[in-house]
């Protein structure tokens, strides 16, 4: 069992790398019990260097999610937060030439795999009346990309935060989404330095940088904490600034700081 079972339990899903572990070593940092579930095995190395747990976890396979979930509520007790970040990325590509493999791969872990996380932890938080989930999206939800399933799968993640908080909310649980915008996690850098993405990146927002991963991070320690009480629902943009830039190269982009 926890040392602190008053704080609750916090699962994050997909937190062996990027996002996940960001928010992994920020909740942790905050005093909550931490979870690591992953289906990569470095996510062992970094539970143990938070003093964390870890459960190989593939959320694309429903009786693996269910069973995790059980598990984990019988060896270490409620779990009252559930951070759902994993999820996987796509190539720009057009959509004749993006194979179907990839495009559904994309949606059941991205969009299938957030909703059946959700369920399975939810089950429990119910019998309680208390608790919280938070999935991260994606900026492109908001826009017309090149990313054609990425960016549906995410924005169906955004419409499944809508849902399931106005489903479980009488029931004490409160249900938020965090869309990062770019964010520089290191699979996001490694694509940019195999030239399979632009590297204006980093500069194509308001604040003229990308978003660093535990930026988002701090955000969902936000959303899962007392702070946020009266917080369900929402959809919380993490972008520096990117969807109020964009439009703005119709009239010849950002002004110049010295304009």
């Amino acid at each position: 069992m926890v040392q602190n079972e008053n704080v609750g339990v916090a699962v994050i899903t997909g937190g062996a790398s990027g996002i996940g572990e960001a928010c992994a070593r920020e909740l942790s940092a905050r005093g909550v019990p931490v979870v690591i579930t992953d289906i990569n095995p470095r996510g062992k190395d970094i539970a143990d260097s938070i003093g964390g747990y870890f459960y190989m976890l593939d959320v694309t396979e429903d009786e693996n999610v269910n069973t995790c979930a059980a598990s984990i509520e019988s060896d270490l007790g409620p779990v009252k937060h559930l951070v759902n970040c994993a999820g996987v990325l796509q190539q720009p590509l057009a959509p004749e030439i993006l194979p179907m493999e990839i495009w559904d791969n994309v949606v059941n872990v991205d969009q299938r795999g957030t909703y059946l996380s959700s369920v399975a932890f939810a089950k429990y938080m119910i019998e309680r009346e208390e608790g919280s989930i938070t999935n991260i999206a994606s900026i492109t939800a908001n826009r017309s990309v090149p990313l054609h399933s990425y960016a549906p799968a995410k924005a169906a993640v955004v419409a499944i935060t809508e849902c399931l908080a106005a489903e479980w909310g009488p029931r004490g649980i409160r249900v938020n989404a965090v869309s990062p915008g770019h964010t520089l996690t290191p699979a996001l850098e490694s694509a940019i330095n195999a030239g399979k993405r632009d590297p204006t990146l980093l500069i194509q927002n308001a604040l003229g940088r990308m978003v660093k991963a535990d930026e988002i991070a701090k955000a969902v320690a936000f959303l899962i904490s007392d702070d946020a009480a009266a917080i369900t629902g929402i959809n919380l943009p993490v972008d520096c600034g990117w969807l109020v830039s964009t439009s703005w190269t119709t009239y010849g982009g950002l002004r110049k700081s010295n304009d």
